[in-house]
């Protein structure tokens, strides 16, 4: 990032960075949204997570999808399949997706959140959500 040379660029980079935060932490209302937990132990940062969950936050608030919180979460204990994310949409059971990269964020965002359809790429074993 270089030099902020006006107050109008700082106050552009406060409003981004709000944005950002709103998406990723919506409050009390997380058990009526869809909520996306990104892997985010030493293998899951080590294989691409922080990038996808960047990447995620960004395109959520390039649509203007504001039911949708992201947040982080330890080890899921997939590190084979980081990173991985876990999708719940409410009144659904959890969906664990592995391998994730852009991409496969990208048609999980379009396919799986936007129209309800699950996606190739989903850990196929009993699941527990983390808490």
């Amino acid at each position: 990032m270089g030099k902020i040379k006006s107050l109008e660029e700082l106050k552009k980079l406060k409003e981004e960075v709000k944005s950002k935060i709103s998406i990723r932490e919506q409050g009390d209302n997380i058990q009526n949204l869809t909520h996306i937990k990104i892997a985010m132990a030493t293998c899951g940062i080590a294989s691409g997570a922080r990038e996808v969950m960047n990447y995620i936050i960004e395109e959520l608030a390039k649509e203007n999808i504001d039911d949708v919180v992201v947040t982080q979460t330890g080890c899921m204990g997939y590190c084979y399949a980081e990173p991985t994310i876990e999708v719940t949409i409410p009144g659904q059971e959890p969906v664990v997706y592995g391998d994730v990269t852009k991409e496969k964020a990208k048609e999980i965002l379009e396919k799986h959140i936007k129209m309800g359809e699950l996606v190739d790429g989903i850990i196929p074993i009993t699941h527990k959500t983390i808490e």
